[in-house]
C-alpha cells in the first residue's frame, strides 16, 4: 500500500478503518475515471477564481496549474495510478495533487465539495458529448439527403401494416428518416441548454462563506449561467435524465430503420443491398448475408432505454440535497452516450452506401393495388361522393384479385362496367408515375417535392457547421 492509500482525505472523524468490502463496494473510480479531463478542467478554473478573490496567490495557482497539468498528462499517458482506497477521481487527483506540490494543493478544495465538483463534472461531459452526437446526427442527414436526391425517383410501395398502401418515392421515404432525426436534434440543442448551467460554487448543498465569483468561474468554464439554488444543484440529474430521454427517442428512430433496413435486405423483399463490409456470414451456412448492423442497432436500443428507466429510478425517491445514490448515475449516462454514439457512426458510414433494387421495389409497388386511392379520388374529382367511389374501387380491387392482375391492368370495359364516369384519361391516375406525380403538394411524394424538401435540408445541416 503506498503513502496515498493509508489515509483518506476524511477520515480524521473516524475511529475504525473503512472496511474493505466497504471500500471497494462505495469506490467510483473504476469508472468515474473517465472524468479526469473535465475534474481537472473545473479545478483550474475553481483556483483561478481562488486566486480572482485573492484566496489563492500568483505564485500558488501556478503551482496548482501545473501540477494538474503534469497530473492530466500522466492520465493521458497511462502512468496514474488510480486508488479505490480514494474512493473516485476527485480524491484521486486532489492527493496526486498534493503529493506532487505539498501544501499548497490542500487549498484547492477551499470554497467548494464533491457534491457541486461532480456535478459540475457530469454537466462538462455531456455537453462535450452533445456536441460531438450533434456532428453526427448531422453526418448521418446528409448522408441521407445525398441517398435521397439520388434515387428521388425511385419508386417503391408506401405500406402501413406492413401491406402494401400507396406509391411512394425512395427519396421521400430517406427523407422521412431525415425528418425523425431533425426532431432529435432539436431536441438535443434543447438539452444542451439545460446541460450548460454550472453548479459549481453550491458547496456541499448551502454555498460557501468564501466570497466566491460564480459567474467569473462559469466564463472560463463556458457555461452559459449558474445554478440558481444551491440545494437544487447538487442533486439535480434532470438533465442527464432528458439526456437518457432524447437517447431513447433517437435509438427508437434507429430501431425503426435497422427493421426495415433488416426487411429490406432480405431475399422476401429484395429493395436493397447494404455493402458487404457491414454484414457478416454463418458458420455453417455458406450462402448467407447477415444484417448484422442493423440488428445490433435495434438491440442496442434495449440498453439505453434501460438507461433511462435506471436514471428514473434512481433518482424517484430521493430527499434532498445529494445521496450515495447518485453514484449510480455514471455508468448508465456513460454506457448510453457510447451506445449512440457507435450507432450514429455506424448508420453514418452505412445508409449512404445503401444499394437499392428499383426493379424489385417498381414490381413490388405493382402487386398491392397500390393506386386503388387514386382510382377513388379520381372518381370524386367527376361528382362522385367519397365513400361510393371507396364501395366502387373496392368491387374492382375484388376483381383484379379474382383475375389475379393488378388494379392497373383492368381493361378499361371492366373499369367502366362499375362506373360510367371512368374514361380513357383513368390510366393516367392508375400507373405508378401518375400516383407519385399527382401527390405534387408541400410534405407530398412527388419528386418535385421531394427536390424542394433535399433543399431545405440541405440548407439546415450545412447552417450548423
Amino acid at each position: 500500500m503506498n503513502s496515498k492509500d493509508e489515509k483518506k482525505l476524511w477520515d480524521s472523524r473516524f475511529t475504525e478503518a473503512t472496511d474493505a468490502f466497504v471500500e471497494e463496494f462505495t469506490a467510483s473510480v473504476k469508472f468515474d475515471q473517465i472524468l479526469a479531463d473535465y475534474d481537472i478542467r473545473g479545478s483550474i478554473a475553481h483556483a483561478t477564481m481562488l486566486k480572482h478573490i485573492d484566496v489563492l496567490s500568483n505564485n500558488e495557482l501556478e503551482l496548482i496549474k501545473s501540477g494538474l497539468e503534469e497530473i492530466l498528462a500522466d492520465i493521458h499517458s497511462g502512468k496514474f495510478v488510480w486508488s479505490s482506497a480514494l474512493e473516485d477521481v476527485h480524491m484521486n487527483i486532489e492527493q496526486a495533487l498534493t503529493d506532487r506540490i505539498g501544501e499548497v494543493g490542500k487549498t484547492l478544495h477551499t470554497g467548494r465539495s464533491r457534491n457541486d465538483q461532480v456535478a459540475t463534472d457530469i454537466r462538462l461531459y455531456l455537453r462535450d458529448k452533445i456536441d460531438v452526437i450533434a456532428e453526427l446526427i448531422t453526418r448521418l442527414q446528409s448522408g441521407l439527403i445525398d441517398l435521397a436526391e439520388k434515387e428521388v425517383g425511385t419508386i417503391l410501395p408506401g405500406m402501413t401494416h406492413l401491406q402494401v398502401a400507396q406509391p411512394i418515392t425512395f427519396g421521400h421515404h430517406m427523407m422521412a428518416w431525415h425528418e425523425m432525426l431533425e426532431r432529435d436534434y432539436g431536441r438535443l440543442s434543447d438539452c444542451r441548454a439545460r446541460v450548460n448551467i454550472m453548479p459549481l460554487g453550491s458547496a456541499a448543498l448551502a454555498g460557501t462563506t468564501f466570497p466566491i465569483d460564480r459567474e467569473f468561474t462559469a466564463k472560463l468554464l463556458e457555461f452559459d449561467s449558474i445554478a440558481e439554488n444551491s440545494l437544487d444543484a447538487v442533486s439535480d440529474r434532470d438533465f442527464a435524465i432528458e439526456f437518457a430521454a432524447f437517447a431513447s427517442l433517437l435509438m427508437t428512430h434507429l430501431s425503426r430503420w435497422s427493421e426495415e433496413m433488416i426487411l429490406w435486405s432480405s431475399s422476401q423483399f429484395e429493395f436493397i443491398e447494404l455493402p458487404d463490409r457491414f454484414c457478416t456470414g454463418s458458420s455453417i451456412m455458406p450462402q448467407k448475408k447477415n444484417p448484422d448492423v442493423p440488428e445490433l442497432v435495434r438491440g442496442k436500443s434495449a440498453r439505453v432505454f434501460g438507461g433511462l428507466v435506471s436514471l428514473l429510478t434512481l433518482m424517484k425517491s430521493q430527499p434532498l440535497a445529494y445521496n450515495k445514490d447518485n453514484q449510480e448515475d455514471k455508468e448508465p449516462l456513460f454506457d448510453m452516450v457510447n451506445t449512440i454514439t457507435d450507432c450514429l457512426t455506424a448508420f453514418g458510414d452505412m445508409v449512404p452506401e445503401i444499394i437499392t433494387q428499383p426493379d424489385n421495389m417498381r414490381n413490388a409497388a405493382l402487386k398491392g393495388h397500390a393506386t386503388a386511392t387514386d382510382l377513388a379520388d379520381y372518381l370524386v374529382k367527376k361528382g362522385l361522393a367519397f365513400r361510393d367511389a371507396h364501395d366502387v374501387v373496392g368491387k374492382l380491387v375484388r376483381d383484379a384479385i379474382t383475375q389475379e392482375v393488378d388494379l392497373s391492368e383492368l381493361s378499361l370495359d371492366a373499369l367502366q362496367a362499375a362506373s360510367d364516369l371512368i374514361e380513357a384519361d383513368v390510366f393516367d391516375v392508375l400507373t405508378l408515375e401518375g400516383s407519385i406525380n399527382a401527390r405534387n403538394h408541400p410534405g407530398g411524394t412527388s419528386p418535385e417535392q421531394v427536390r424542394q424538401a433535399i433543399a431545405r435540408a440541405r440548407t439546415k445541416t450545412k447552417a450548423r457547421k
